[in-house]
């Protein structure tokens, strides 16, 4: 399969690094032209350096924005007001007791994980449906259908963003424009990577013995035993962007490992 995104503009928010770095490169690779997006300027430049540097030629361009809030979606529209595909990547993530959760932390993780992806995608589809083709996407968690004991206020972000997915793309039926949901597994991310190595120096064992021991004592349903790479949940975005998934909307997309222990 020959996945061509020449000439599409794709924006990905929060994709300076981990999924969000590796959807953005897996969209230039096939052709897109794409918005890098995150709250440090320098990360956004290192960012746009590392793919222009690994793909010459690559149409790739920056804003810098904190789109956890309204005043950085509103600085993000202004610089570009449209795009053929959306990735609503942003996310954040932190183990925390549901009795230790606060009304604070409840209120960020919904401006975050939540409204960001409302914000962006109210602001983008309808143009979309205008010219008949688009594509929004959601990166949801398999969080979203097994609720993390550890972190019970980032899984119930995850969850809506399939609820809001679903009813979007019942929104836009008809219109040429595809919605869906991805949902990965436990990922070896950025912000993933960083946590196992943290916990590993805190107790003096390798990050690699202790990845493997979460997936058997926390995700013991994983079929592949491993994490994911950010790549392989990449891949499945990149499809989903492509003409050749036009009529796969409505969808959530599972590429957790076997994680979910589900045939649907």
């Amino acid at each position: 399969m020959n996945i061509s995104l020449h000439g599409k503009r794709a924006i990905v928010s929060g994709s300076t690094a981990g999924i969000g770095f590796a959807i953005a490169f897996g969209l230039a690779e096939a052709g897109a032209e794409v918005v890098i997006n995150g709250r440090s300027k320098a990360r956004v430049t290192r960012a746009i350096e590392q793919i222009q540097r690994k793909l010459p030629g690559a149409r790739v361009t920056g804003v810098t924005a904190d789109l956890g809030t309204a005043e950085g979606a509103e600085t993000l529209f202004a610089k570009v007001p449209d795009t053929d595909i959306l990735v609503n990547n942003l996310g954040i993530f932190e183990p925390k007791g549901f009795f230790d959760i606060t009304d604070d932390d409840w209120r960020r993780f919904f401006e975050v994980n939540v409204m960001s992806a409302v914000r962006l995608s109210r602001h983008y589809a309808p143009a979309m449906a205008e010219r008949e083709w688009g594509r929004v996407l959601f990166l949801s968690s398999e969080s979203a259908l097994q609720i993390p004991t550890e972190m019970v206020h980032y899984g119930t972000t995850k969850t809506a963003l399939l609820a809001i997915s679903r009813g979007l793309a019942e929104t836009l039926a008809g219109t040429g424009v595809t919605v869906n949901a991805v949902l990965p597994g436990p990922t070896r991310s950025e912000g993933v990577g960083g946590f196992f190595s943290q916990m590993a120096e805190e107790q003096g064992v390798p990050a690699e013995e202790l990845e493997a021991s979460f997936i058997a004592e926390h995700r013991s349903s994983s079929i592949i035993k491993r994490l994911a790479t950010v790549e392989e949940v990449a891949s499945l975005v990149v499809y989903l962007a492509s003409r050749q998934a036009s009529a796969t909307t409505g969808a959530a997309m599972r590429v957790d490992g076997g994680v979910v222990r589900s045939i649907a």
